[in-house]
């Protein structure tokens, strides 16, 4: 069955709120008068946001010692999903716990090989000696693929972040190839990011391939190109969206998002994927959203329908 994971951490932001998007899910879910949080059981991960109170310690890998205490959570409540037979279908806060979701669904495929789509305005590829801001919530897909990305380093990194950095990626046990990763609608990146995707050759759809050729046509690209994988997870930051379409209600917004009418159907389309073995959903956050609940009311129909294509193959 689908079971919702609430992840509700926010140590790898750099701005504040993020841990409150399950809760403005909730809201925009109780003023529509959805059933979308009483349709599937959830269950709740312990977060550590008490340290966000506590000096930061590691300026190049911002409180990596404790969010390494969450993808400890993360990764277990989604191995112990998928042990059950489980779909796991998460609802994060920042973007940092979706290594740990890609080692939990690696850790109970042994063997198997894992595709992800990222669908998402920044490609989260930074290290600790690559990122410009030291956020975490930039590095889930380096830590998933082992990357540190030395060539293009910029930051000293002290002996400490090291040591945490060097435990998160042996969580993820270099849970993916960069060449089984496909990212859509990613438009905001820096150069070390750059290099990568250019040397590893990782595809990216443009937010203006999705409007030449439509959702539809994207989907079924990307899963074209993952078809040598045996299994897929699909990660959908809302910062995906055209902020000035829905609003600027999440971390860090980047003009010229996807149309929320493609993204629909390529959501769906994935949704409907044999393949598919879990679905995250990450960054709503509502101390930034200038339209009251905006981006939290514009996600929950779109993930409700997901869900809803998923359940009904399960």
């Amino acid at each position: 069955m689908l079971q919702l994971i609430e992840v509700t951490s926010e140590l790898g932001a750099g701005t504040r709120g993020a841990s409150l998007g399950v809760g403005a899910l909730k809201v925009a879910a109780f003023n529509s008068e959805s059933t979308f949080f009483s349709d599937y059981n959830s269950v709740v991960v312990p977060n550590f946001n008490h340290y966000l109170f506590s000096p930061n310690t590691t300026p190049s890998a911002i409180r990596i010692e404790h969010i390494k205490k969450e993808f400890n959570e993360v990764f277990n409540s989604v191995k112990n999903e998928l042990s059950n037979n489980n779909f796991p279908f998460i609802l994060a806060g920042d973007h940092s716990t979706a290594a740990a979701t890609i080692a939990g669904i690696q850790e109970s495929h042994p063997g198997k090989r894992l595709g992800v789509i990222w669908v998402d305005a920044h490609a989260d590829l930074h290290s600790p000696y690559t990122s410009p801001s030291g956020n975490i919530h930039g590095m889930p897909l380096a830590i998933a693929c082992g990357v540190d990305n030395i060539s293009q380093q910029v930051n000293d990194v002290s002996i400490k972040a090291e040591e945490y950095w060097k435990g998160l990626k042996s969580l993820s046990k270099d849970s993916i190839s960069a060449k089984d990763l496909v990212f859509i609608g990613v438009r905001d990146t820096e150069a070390p990011e750059d290099y990568l995707m250019k040397s590893e050759e990782i595809k990216n759809f443009k937010v203006e391939d999705v409007i030449k050729v439509g959702g539809k046509e994207i989907a079924s690209q990307t899963l074209n190109l993952l078809s040598g994988c045996d299994i897929i997870y699909v990660s959908f930051d809302v910062d995906s969206m055209d902020p000035e379409e829905v609003s600027h209600g999440t971390g860090t917004p980047v003009s010229g998002g996807i149309p929320v009418d493609e993204l629909k159907l390529i959501l769906n389309a994935f949704a409907a994927s044999e393949k598919l073995v879990a679905f995250e959903t990450v960054e709503v956050n509502p101390t930034l959203d200038e339209k009251k609940n905006k981006m939290a009311e514009t996600t929950l129909p779109i993930i409700a329908e997901v869900a809803s294509i998923i359940a009904s193959r399960l």
